[in-house]
């Protein structure tokens, strides 16, 4: 097997055990990391020594998770704090200066890092290194899929609370992730089972739903694209195209950090120029479009083919000189991993910050 200076493929496993066929993917060159589901979940003891496992075959392979609160927190039993979901913070911005102490925007701001803190640190103490967190999109009221997961409408209330959430992942050692890029919260249909249409125009785009992004360019470790089509900017899904990631986010709102494909099973990524395509045209396309890392979530259940056909389709891509591995790439994805040790569950629940962080979440 030859080497490679990036490991761009992002995967799952069926279990909440490695078994041989996990190893063997996870040995790969191309993979970088791995997804975790509440499928993989049974205790804190039983997920640190997946974690364990996972690191085991490569210490460099980046451990993620979906894990936001509210309705997207994978893991919610033994311990694990239930977390609001973002428009709770949001709500709480907009109490100021109609309730007393514990409420407004300055209340908001420690709450979300009071989240983001308790969210990392719980996370990393049980051997995850990364969620994507948090939702950027706008709480616009059509998008059941995003809906409450959104900070508020106000792109400027959404980005200061995101920071604020960052803020707290960063106490813990964690990295981010803002998502959906450039916003997914104007349409009303849902990329799991749809390709959505946004016909809005590029400055309103920018001056609303992508405004976050260049207001944390300083602070955003990650990105995620939407599958969402704005067909006045680019015919693709912006998770495709060059025009949103090259053009716009990197050079015109100059983000410098790593940027993942949404899930390609998805339906928003199962079409491209209007021809259905496969998991590997789905990664080579976000590749070349600018993504530095593919994530397929969901196809290692039962014998895992999909997952195996993206890994060698993907090798014989590169073989082929149609996908060209990225140092710069690699780069980014190794700078998502933690620098410093997480603190151990028990310590963790003995810690004066923690217990403060607690205090301050929304009720």
């Amino acid at each position: 097997m030859t080497t490679t200076p990036h490991a761009p493929l992002i995967i799952d496993v069926a279990g909440t055990a490695l078994t041989a066929a996990d190893r063997r993917r996870l040995a790969h060159p191309l993979v970088g990391g791995i997804i975790l589901f509440a499928r993989n979940w049974q205790s804190r003891a039983q997920l640190l020594a997946l974690a364990a496992a996972i690191k085991a075959v490569r210490a460099d392979l980046l451990i993620c998770v979906d894990h936001e609160g509210g309705r997207v927190q994978r893991f919610r039993t033994d311990g694990f704090t239930h977390l609001p979901p973002m428009r709770a913070f949001g709500e709480l911005w907009m109490r100021d200066g109609r309730a007393g102490p514990g409420a407004g925007a300055m209340a908001a701001s420690n709450a979300a890092t009071a989240a983001g803190y308790v969210l990392g640190s719980e996370l990393r103490a049980c051997g995850v290194d990364f969620s994507f967190a948090p939702v950027l999109d706008l709480d616009w009221g059509p998008s059941g899929v995003i809906g409450d997961r959104a900070f508020h409408q106000d792109p400027r209330v959404a980005t200061l609370l995101a920071k604020s959430l960052m803020h707290g992942l960063l106490q813990a050692g964690m990295a981010n992730c803002g998502k959906h890029f450039p916003g997914h919260g104007f349409v009303a249909a849902d990329s799991h089972t749809d390709v959505p249409v946004d016909r809005r125009g590029l400055q309103a785009i920018l001056s609303a739903d992508a405004a976050p992004y260049g207001w944390l360019g300083s602070t955003l470790a990650s990105v995620m694209p939407a599958h969402v089509i704005y067909p006045r900017v680019d015919s693709r899904p912006a998770g495709f195209s060059a025009r949103w990631l090259q053009d716009i986010l990197r050079g015109q709102l100059g983000f410098g950090g790593a940027i993942f494909s949404d899930d390609l099973s998805m339906e928003g990524a199962r079409r491209l120029d209007g021809r259905p395509i496969s998991h590997t045209q789905a990664a080579v396309a976000a590749l070349q479009a600018g993504c530095d890392l593919a994530l397929l979530c969901n196809q290692s259940v039962g014998e895992g083919r999909a997952v195996d056909a993206l890994i060698d389709g993907l090798a014989a891509a590169q073989a082929a000189g149609q996908w060209r591995p990225s140092p710069d790439s690699e780069s980014r994805r190794l700078a998502l991993l933690p620098q410093t040790p997480p603190l151990p569950w028990d310590e963790l629940m003995l810690q004066p910050a923690y217990i403060r962080a607690l205090e301050l979440l929304p009720q």
